[in-house]
């Protein structure tokens, strides 16, 4: 019996022959005589994985079959495989993963990687390697973002392996857990919400601050404590406590510069090598209970009040002074007299419609001017 098999450009048949593998036929139109039905080819796609089980026989039965159809990728232990494909990274190759890849279409070379000696990837290897296909189980590879103006540390099964700078990195995740941090090397506020504080006098008080925090050495920063905002937190809650708790009310709220200077001095001096620096902090707000906010509103209203009473009497004083300088002036001045006569009938007049004079015959306007304003009594 005769049979005709077609396989395409792309194709390859796996002649197969009483459940044994005869030979891979190229793409064309093959005719097979096959006595009492006992052959019969499996049509596959030559690209690619070749993911038939028969790959394993193939590669350990025959392997002439095996080396001019495929390249056969076994990476050993703490190694990874990158195969390209036409000069693109297609799939990755994990440890004691195998991989048969047809050549016979495609231009195919194999790239392998010490991952234990050298497990950092490169900027181009990180972007050619990160979308291949991966074979075997889990990612082959982690990428550590760091944004601009942070520091990252990278971690492998959480030992500190290096700093890293802004930018993206690649690491191999084969053998290993890749872990990453980053922080902020920019002052960062942190805000020390309000707290209740009895001063020496005894009376409560709610205290809010705000400090700026930076980060001097990243490394330090990380493994000198859990958290080194919470521990400056800490630090300032104890410091404020200590400035405030030893001063009266009137000295906390009178004297604002010198409590921040106490509190700074004491955080820096308790915070030591950390790794972090505390650039600027002070008090934000003083909270004062209600009682005492009224007494001390009723104490600054008294003072304000005396205060303009105080220059009321001044400005009063100062008039009267001036007055009588004028009086003086006017009284050996005839002249000056009349022409403050004059300026003050021209005010009146501002403010009059219409002045209707009435003279008894022989008076003039001087007589009339001496009647409608009399300033210094006639001799």
């Amino acid at each position: 019996m005769r049979k005709i098999v077609t396989i395409a450009e792309n194709q390859r048949g796996l002649l197969v022959k009483d459940g044994r593998l005869i030979s891979i036929l190229d793409s064309g139109r093959h005719g097979l005589w096959d006595w009492g039905n006992r052959m019969r080819v499996e049509i596959v796609a030559a690209e690619g994985v070749f993911t038939s089980p028969w790959g394993p026989i193939i590669e350990k039965l025959h392997p002439a079959l095996a080396a001019e159809n495929f390249a056969i990728v076994r990476p050993g232990e703490g190694q990874v495989a990158v195969v390209r494909v036409d000069g693109r990274a297609a799939q990755v190759v994990l440890p004691g993963k195998v991989a048969m890849v047809w050549t016979v279409l495609q231009d195919v070379t194999v790239e392998t990687f010490d991952v234990d000696a050298d497990p950092r990837l490169t900027k181009a290897e990180l972007v050619a390697f990160e979308n291949a296909a991966v074979i075997g189980t889990g990612p082959a590879i982690a990428t550590v973002t760091v944004p601009e103006a942070n520091a990252g540390l990278a971690f492998f099964d959480g030992e500190l392996v290096e700093t890293l700078g802004p930018g993206r990195h690649g690491y191999w995740q084969v053998g290993r857990k890749v872990s990453a941090r980053t922080l902020d090397t920019r002052p960062v506020p942190v805000e020390i919400t309000a707290q209740e504080i009895l001063t020496r006098d005894r009376v409560t008080l709610r205290v809010t601050l705000t400090s700026f925090v930076q980060v001097t050495d990243p490394k330090q920063a990380a493994l000198g404590v859990p958290d080194y905002e919470a521990h400056v937190y800490k630090l300032v809650q104890f410091a404020v406590r200590e400035a405030v708790g030893g001063r009266t009310l009137d000295e906390v709220l009178n004297d604002r510069v010198s409590v921040d200077e106490q509190i700074v001095e004491h955080v820096r001096r308790e915070l030591g090598d950390i790794g972090v620096r505390v650039t600027e902090l002070g008090v934000k707000d003083v909270i004062l209970p209600g009682e005492m906010r009224e007494l001390i509103n009723k104490v600054v209203e008294a003072e304000k009040v005396a205060q303009a009473n105080l220059i009321r009497r001044r400005e009063e004083t100062a008039a009267t002074r001036s007055l009588l300088n004028t009086a003086k002036l006017m009284e050996d001045n005839p002249t000056l007299m009349r022409l403050k006569e004059l300026e003050t009938l021209e005010r009146v007049t501002e403010k009059i419609g219409r002045i209707d004079v009435m003279a008894s015959s022989g008076e003039g306007l001087d007589a009339v001017l001496d009647r409608l304003v009399h300033l210094k009594p006639k001799a």
